[in-house]
């Protein structure tokens, strides 16, 4: 039963470190989100049309 004390510390913090980054990935983005996202298709929207008048 050694073994078994021996990996529960390992498994435990390893559930624990899945679950916070599965929060930070969810909670990205928040209130500015919808700018960032308007930002970046007027940026490539202008990029877009620069191509195509070459």
């Amino acid at each position: 039963m050694d073994y078994v004390s021996a990996l529960v510390p390992p498994v435990v913090m390893a559930v624990f470190f899945i679950g916070l980054i599965r929060v930070i990935v969810k909670t990205q983005g928040g209130a500015n989100k919808a700018k960032e996202d308007a930002a970046v298709d007027a940026a490539l929207a202008r990029a877009e049309a620069a191509k195509q008048v070459d």
